[in-house]
């Protein structure tokens, strides 16, 4: 009979062991909210919610990448709507100066305001954002664009960013994995060369020859210049139309990134949070089996101890 009861004993042991295990178990999920507290609780969940926990990491930084993009071509472009503005008010003045009947003095004072016009004009280029010049290629910490003077007299412009023989000439973004967009600041684009280096003609030798006709009064020259003024005003909109090409791919990749957060974050929760009612019941079971052990295991308990007596 002893031997008997000494088995017992042990088994009533061993289960009740068991049995506080596993209530320790629920209770610590139900007081952690957690499926699993360390890796022994299962190794290939916990590898899984790492995997997780990294993917939404990476996530994160791929949307500050994306957001900084995002505010670089709103800057862009709100800089060459106001080069855009300035451009259309020198071709107004250009127009007006072609007049046969405007004297020289009113010529020379529509040839100051284009200059204070050109000013602005090289002021939006040279916007910054977050002390990085948008319109400077890749070297974005160097002014890109700069007002040639002689004697005080505005010559021209001239672009000092990143050039054209260069290997890249625009900053590139990873917005995704294996996924990247480059950004339009290749400001070079924005002196629209078309000539040669012995026979120029771009936006700075667009402005040299409007001074040259204006202080000459030639008419028929500024005439001449309205054309060129369009062309000057095409390829800053046509520059604005790439941003903007840029700005709704960002704009969708910003949805699809915000997409994948919810799925990562729902497959995290399926794999590491609880079902909170279904583990207070389980518990609540686990924690009925053990006072019903103890209530055996008393019984048990004593009569071995009887048997000793």
């Amino acid at each position: 009979m002893r031997v008997t009861d000494s088995l017992m004993s042990q088994s009533f042991l061993r289960n009740l062991s068991a049995n506080t295990a596993r209530m320790q178990k629920y209770q610590e999920q139900l007081s952690t909210l957690k499926e699993v507290n360390k890796p022994s609780d299962d190794p290939l969940r916990v590898s899984k919610i790492l995997d997780l926990n990294n993917t939404i990491i990476q996530n994160d930084q791929y949307k500050t990448t994306i957001n900084d993009a995002v505010q670089w071509t709103n800057v862009q472009d709100s800089a060459l709507s106001s080069a855009t503005k300035s451009l259309q008010r020198i071709k107004t003045l250009i127009q007006s100066s072609a007049n046969d009947t405007m004297s020289h003095s009113d010529r020379q004072a529509n040839k100051a305001e284009i200059e204070s016009e050109i000013h602005g004009v090289v002021d939006a280029l040279n916007t910054n954002f977050g002390g990085r010049y948008v319109f400077a290629g890749v070297n974005t910490t160097e002014l890109p664009f700069k007002v040639d003077k002689v004697d005080g007299e505005i010559t021209g412009i001239s672009y000092h960013g990143t050039k054209e023989t260069a290997e890249k000439t625009n900053l590139s973004r990873e917005i995704a994995p294996g996924v990247s967009i480059e950004l339009n600041t290749d400001g070079n684009a924005l002196m629209n060369e078309k000539g040669t280096a012995d026979s120029p003609d771009n936006l700075s030798s667009f402005f040299t020859d409007v001074f040259t006709a204006l202080d000459a009064d030639d008419t028929e020259k500024l005439s001449g210049l309205l054309d060129r003024a369009d062309q000057q005003l095409e390829n800053v909109v046509s520059n604005r139309s790439k941003t903007g090409a840029i700005f709704n791919r960002l704009g969708a990749t910003l949805e699809r990134n915000d997409s994948e957060k919810l799925n990562l974050k729902t497959m995290l929760s399926e794999n590491q949070d609880i079902d909170l009612a279904e583990k207070f019941m389980q518990f609540t079971m686990e924690q009925t089996a053990y006072q019903a052990s103890l209530s055996m295991g008393t019984k048990i308990l004593q009569t071995n101890i009887l048997d000793y007596l």
